[in-house]
């Protein structure tokens, strides 16, 4: 059975003017999801199917979900800034988000570019967990400590953007890193497995939310 929720469309304060916003709160809900988009200037967005798959994959075990465009982007405020102020936006997301679902557990997630926005942000503000999907390394660095927090990085072994094997050599140079999925032919907007992103993604998440 799907999850009956409320969605509210704003703006909220950002470091460089208005951020666009999209909350989606189940009934009773407890915990909350932000997730980051792919990348400002190749036409990612809060809306992006991937984006939404991971934000409905919370709904879906009852955490509240907050999707914004970064600077720039739709009826957000600013330009693009090479990685540094979308994270600033993301904290300030983060920030108002909690004060939106103070109850539960925080998770951060995003995708390509917003998988390592997410990563970043992460190492300021700690989540229970985070999910980074298909993360761009090769297009944002990754510098500092990764995050000390559960983490699950899922990955298509077809991903023509952003290709596995850069990935797997930045993770490993980490110590511990991720828990690691990786979704046999399934290229970098996983085209027909959505379904099966949005399972791993619920099922890694959901024991936070029961252990609270």
């Amino acid at each position: 059975m799907s999850q009956q929720f409320h969605k509210q469309t704003q703006l909220i304060a950002g470091p460089a003017g208005d951020l666009e916003t999209i909350l989606e709160v189940p009934e009773n809900a407890f915990g909350l999801v932000v997730v980051c988009h792919p990348h400002p200037l190749h036409e990612g967005t809060m809306t992006n199917k991937v984006v939404h798959t991971l934000a409905r994959a919370w709904v879906s075990i009852g955490c509240a979900a907050v999707r914004f465009n970064f600077r720039g982007v739709g009826n957000s405020v600013g330009d693009y800034d090479a990685g540094e102020g979308e994270t600033q936006d993301a904290l300030a997301v983060i920030r108002w988000a909690r004060d939106q679902q103070p109850a539960g557990p925080l998770f951060l997630a995003g995708f390509s570019f917003g998988g390592m926005i997410a990563y970043r942000a992460a190492q300021q503000i700690p989540p229970a967990a985070l999910v980074t999907v298909a993360p761009a390394v090769d297009r944002l660095s990754a510098a500092g400590e990764q995050p000390q927090c559960p983490w699950l990085l899922i990955h298509g072994d077809a991903d023509e953007l952003v290709p596995i094997e850069g990935v797997m050599a930045w993770l490993n140079a980490l110590e511990p890193g991720p828990e690691l999925a990786v979704i046999v032919d399934a290229e970098h907007f996983f085209h027909g497995r959505l379904i099966e992103l949005r399972g791993l993604v619920a099922d890694f998440a959901a024991p936070f939310c029961l252990n609270s």
